[in-house]
């Protein structure tokens, strides 16, 4: 079962737009392999990537199901820098990375790693991403590449590794800040009481506790 959505999954284009109804090309690979997903939800992929799921999955092939979306040209997002507010929200939604900025700082598009996935358009709170033509009449796999694909897939891994080490150095800063007050909790509360005050420290160190014992397990889970 792992091997066919291994080989499923190599045959996505990887541009991690969520159209097919699951978080990524990935979990959409792993639902075809169990048969909880059809093979014809991946508009970027088009006929041509219906005819190479068939193939791999002994399916008939089938036309793409229009609730998915259809086949199109591939696109590129681009900024109107002038009314970009600098929010950040397009970075976050971003899948590959594509878009340089920071907090209260202009945004761009870098065109090479975007995958025209259209994830940035909705979070922009002021309507400054628009998307543009990037391959003609050509669409499906006529207008994305192997080569691109790769790049996609490896952006995308490399996003989440970086959205997985910022949660873990916010949640070690979190957990430090708790540390220190638990160690002077009188002068960190408004209690005198020293029975409620004990009562507090026992309930901020189950607290703790849980937080701890939470990510150790979260850390020792495999990834799919």
């Amino acid at each position: 079962m792992q091997a066919l959505a291994s080989r499923l999954h190599a045959a996505l284009p990887q541009t991690q737009c969520t159209r097919c109804g699951y978080p990524d090309c990935a979990a959409y690979a792993q639902a075809m392999a169990q048969g909880e997903a059809d093979i014809n939800q991946c508009p970027p992929g088009g006929a041509e990537g219906v005819v190479r799921l068939a193939a791999l999955t002994g399916r008939p092939a089938r036309p793409l199901n229009p609730e998915h979306g259809p086949e199109t040209p591939r696109t590129l997002a681009v900024i109107d820098e002038d009314w970009c507010i600098g929010c950040t929200l397009c970075l976050k939604a971003c899948p590959t990375d594509a878009i340089l900025g920071g907090n209260k700082q202009m945004h761009t598009v870098i065109e090479p790693w975007c995958t025209g996935c259209e994830l940035c358009i909705p979070v922009c709170p002021v309507d400054c991403i628009r998307l543009e033509n990037a391959s003609g009449s050509l669409t499906g796999w006529a207008a994305w590449s192997s080569e691109q694909a790769d790049t996609a897939l490896q952006r995308y891994e490399g996003h989440r590794l970086r959205l997985q080490r910022e949660e873990a150095e916010n949640q070690a800063h979190l957990q430090a800040q708790a540390d220190m007050k638990l160690k002077d909790l009188a002068a960190h509360s408004r209690l005198s009481d020293p029975t409620v005050l004990e009562r507090k420290r026992a309930l901020i160190e189950a607290a703790l506790n849980q937080a701890r014992a939470h990510r150790a397990g979260a850390s020792d889970t495999p990834e799919e």
